[in-house]
């Protein structure tokens, strides 16, 4: 097999939860690109419709399911909808689809933590069982990816968001657990741990840290959707035929200091 076919995804099936915008969007157009049938999955079929037409504009044609991961009840009917649309085995999945909640420990809310942990985790557990006895296990092949996050690798002072660095932690130890199991049946199990990157979802704490957290990463920047797409396209194909229960984290430095 030569380098190319190394990275070459045509004829596979990749499922992207959390695919309408941002690190989903990016990673879903590069798994496309280098041809893999592409499937996005999140809650509002508006940014789902916006997705299909900006992969489009890279050539991409996906696509899409609409479903909620936190809720377990949907998670079933979610598999079969991403099947039916497959029309095939799933062959990549990559688990994006997440939520925070920003609050002091001794404040932080039930209601918070039950929404990050039932996303976070729970609904990725259960998406990846059915993905995986219903399509991986079968054909004896498999590649997940997990975006877990820098905040699965340590934490900081100056964030305040208990839940979320919980789920990721456990994001990384699902990615090992899963990794020893299922490593028998040709499935590699790998996390992307991406340190801050600007989205919907860290808006918030970008404004008030953005320059403490450049002047802390080595590499002196912030990240961008665009940086995961050539580890995604690398974990989700032949190339990581032996690399599996690995957490890279793609940060600039900033967990090495």
């Amino acid at each position: 097999m030569s380098v190319k076919e190394l990275f070459d995804l045509s004829g596979r099936t990749a499922l992207v939860t959390g695919g309408s915008r941002g690190l989903g969007l990016a990673m879903a157009g590069a798994l496309g690109e280098m041809g893999a049938n592409v499937i996005i999955t999140a809650r509002k079929p508006d940014e789902l419709d916006a997705a299909l037409v900006s992969l489009r504009s890279r050539g991409v044609e996906a696509r899409r399911v609409v479903g909620d991961l936190s809720r377990p009840e949907q998670v079933t009917a979610l598999a079969d909808a991403a099947l039916e649309a497959a029309a095939s085995p799933i062959d990549i999945l990559v688990n994006n689809a997440g939520a925070t909640w920003g609050a002091p420990a001794e404040e932080h809310p039930l209601e918070g933590w039950t929404k990050v942990i039932d996303l976070n985790l729970t609904g990725t557990f259960l998406l990846t069982q059915q993905i995986g006895v219903r399509s991986m296990i079968p054909q004896r092949y498999g590649r997940i990816v997990n975006i877990a996050s820098v905040a699965g690798l340590k934490a900081s002072q100056h964030m305040r968001a208990i839940a979320y660095y919980t789920s990721k932690g456990g994001l990384v130890n699902f990615t090992r657990a899963l990794a020893a199991e299922w490593g028998r049946h040709g499935i590699a199990v790998n996390a992307i741990c991406p340190g801050f990157i600007p989205s919907k979802m860290t808006k918030g704490v970008l404004d008030k840290i953005s320059a403490l957290v450049v002047a802390s990463t080595p590499m002196r920047q912030l990240g961008d959707p665009r940086d995961l797409e050539g580890l995604v396209v690398l974990l989700a194909g032949a190339a990581a035929h032996h690399i599996t229960g690995q957490a890279i984290a793609v940060d600039g430095g900033a967990s090495v200091v």
